[in-house]
């Protein structure tokens, strides 16, 4: 699944738009609540892990979505978030389905 922030994809045509998905993630405002044990944010440090697996998630139930709607792209993918509560923060990745194929192919030319 080819996942971009931009409109469009070079080198392909779009031939179907099938809807907006989204990945939601729920997760705790205290770092230590989900089983953090520092929140350095050096190279490996635990907090930067955790954040990196947070969006991951975020972006693979989106990728989930899009699949289970015949996507094989999702174009204008972005990130959001908002407060749920005081003690959590919901994590928000969303983009646009859609069926692309490579632009060679679409006219009927041949890859040299």
């Amino acid at each position: 699944m080819l996942v971009v922030t931009t409109e469009g994809l070079a080198g392909y045509d779009i031939t179907a738009v099938l809807g907006e998905v989204i990945g939601v993630v729920a997760t705790s405002r205290n770092p230590f609540a989900v089983g953090l044990r520092s929140t350095e944010g050096g190279p490996g440090g635990d907090m930067s892990q955790f954040l990196v697996q947070t969006r991951a998630r975020a972006v693979g139930q989106m990728v989930q979505a899009a699949e289970n709607r015949g996507a094989n792209a999702i174009v204008g993918m972005r990130f959001d978030h908002r407060d749920v509560t005081n003690t959590w923060v919901e994590l928000c990745a969303y983009g646009t389905a859609v069926v692309a194929v490579p632009a060679h192919i679409r006219n009927g030319a041949h890859a040299a």
